[in-house]
C-alpha cells in the first residue's frame, strides 16, 4: 500500500466522522500518511482527495521533503499546523478535526487561535484505526527488522558476549552495536539487560553490575528498521540451571506458547491475555505476573491493540503483536520471554525465531 492509498483510506474516515478535512499533527501519524521523517511537520488531509490536501514543514527540511513528500502540495512555514489551519477556509474547510490525543492545552489555544472561518473538532485515533493492521510494506519492514534482532543476539552468543565478569551495560551496548552493524538504525528502544536479582525487575536500566555464574540474564530489545521496531525478550542461565530456575522457566515457556497459539483472528486481546495467564496463575504464581500479556508494534514500539486483561477489541488478520509473559521473584530473579508475531488467517506466525528453549551459557 502506498502513501496516498492509505490517504484514501483515511478520507473514508474523515467523511464518516462529518469533517471536511482532518489535521495531522502527531508525527509519526504524518510519517505513516507521507513518509516524511523530519523532526516538524503537519498533514491538512482533504476529505475531497490529494488535490486540496497540504503537507507542511519548515526551511530546514525544504529538500528532505521534496524527495519523501513529492505527491503534495507544500507549506513551508516554522508554526507548521497555524499554517495550515490559515489556508483551511481557501480549501474549502468549514469543519476541521485535529487530533486531540496528541495536542497539548497550549498547542491547542494556538490552534483555535488560527482558525477564522473554521469550526476545529475533536478527531482522535482516525490515523491509529488504520495503523492498527499492517500492509505489505509494513509486515516487510518489521521482518527485517526483527532478523536483525535475531543475526545480532545470535551472533552477541558466538562471541561470547554474554558471560561472567561482563556488566549489564557492556552486554547492552555490545548488542546494540551488533545490530547497528547488521543494518538496524538504532535500536527500538533502550536495551533491558537484567542479570541476577536484576532480571526480576520487569523493565530494568542496564547497570553496572556484573554477570555471575548461576544468574538468570534477561534481554529485551529490538532493532529499527524503516521507521519500524521489533521487539523480543531472552531469558538465559549462566551455567547449569538450578531446579526452581528450570521450573520457573518452564512454565513461563508454556504461559508463552498458550499465548502465542491464542493470536488468531477474531479472538478478544483480553482472551488471548487470559489464555497466557491462566498458566501462571494456575500455578500459583498469578500474582508474579506483573503486566499485561502484550501490544501492538510498529512505527511505535507500543501501539494498539493492548493484550490485557483490560484490553478491548478483536484480533484481525495483519496486526503485528507481542506476547511476553513473564513471572519476577522479587530479589531472587525474573524470566520472561517474548516474541514479535502476525496475525495471520488461520495461525499466528512468530517473526522472532531465537529459540525459546532454556540455554545455558
Amino acid at each position: 500500500m502506498s502513501h496516498a492509498s492509505r490517504r484514501t483510506a483515511l478520507r473514508a474516515l474523515v467523511r464518516e466522522a462529518g469533517l471536511d478535512a482532518l489535521l495531522v499533527t502527531d508525527l509519526v501519524n504524518v510519517r505513516y500518511l507521507t513518509g516524511f521523517t523530519g523532526s516538524n511537520a503537519a498533514l491538512l488531509l482533504h476529505a475531497d482527495g490529494d488535490a486540496r490536501t497540504r503537507f507542511g514543514t519548515d526551511g530546514r527540511y525544504l529538500t528532505q521533503s521534496a524527495a519523501e513528500v513529492p505527491d503534495l502540495v507544500p507549506v513551508i512555514e516554522r508554526a507548521t499546523a497555524r499554517a495550515l489551519i490559515g489556508r483551511a477556509a481557501a480549501l474549502d474547510v468549514a469543519a476541521l478535526g485535529f487530533e486531540s490525543d496528541a495536542v497539548t492545552v497550549e498547542e491547542h489555544r494556538a490552534l483555535v487561535d488560527a482558525a477564522e472561518g473554521v469550526t476545529l473538532e475533536r478527531a482522535p485515533g482516525l490515523v491509529q484505526q488504520l495503523r492498527v493492521v499492517k500492509d505489505d510494506t509494513e509486515i516487510d519492514a518489521l521482518r527485517r527488522a526483527c532478523a536483525i534482532a535475531d543475526a545480532a543476539l545470535a551472533d552477541l552468543i558466538a562471541a561470547g558476549g554474554i558471560r561472567e565478569g561482563r556488566t549489564e551495560r557492556d552486554v547492552a551496548l555490545d548488542l546494540e552495536e551488533r545490530m547497528r552493524r547488521l543494518g538496524a538504525q538504532a535500536p527500538a528502544f533502550e536495551s533491558i539487560v537484567a542479570a541476577g536479582a536484576n532480571s526480576a525487575i520487569p523493565h530494568h536500566s542496564p547497570t553496572g553490575a556484573q554477570l555471575r555464574r548461576g544468574d538468570l540474564v534477561k534481554l529485551d530489545f529490538g532493532a529499527l528498521v524503516d521507521g519500524y521496531h521489533s521487539d523480543m525478550t531472552r531469558t538465559f542461565v549462566l551455567g547449569p540451571p538450578a531446579d526452581w530456575q528450570r521450573e520457573l522457566y518452564d512454565l513461563v515457556a508454556r504461559s508463552q506458547a498458550a499465548g502465542r497459539a491464542a493470536v488468531l483472528p477474531g479472538t478478544q486481546v483480553s482472551d488471548v491475555d487470559k489464555a497466557s495467564r491462566s498458566v501462571i496463575a494456575d500455578a500459583g504464581r498469578g500474582e508474579q505476573f506483573l503486566h499485561g500479556l502484550g501490544h501492538g508494534v510498529g512505527l511505535q514500539i507500543h501501539e494498539a491493540p493492548a493484550l490485557s486483561a483490560s484490553g478491548r477489541g478483536a484480533l484481525a488478520e495483519g496486526m503485528a503483536v507481542t506476547v511476553e509473559p513473564g513471572v519476577y521473584l522479587e530479589g531472587r530473579g525474573g524470566v520472561r520471554i517474548e516474541d514479535t508475531l502476525v496475525v495471520l488467517a488461520g495461525a499466528a506466525e512468530p517473526i522472532t525465531l531465537t529459540t525459546r528453549e532454556l540455554v545455558e551459557l
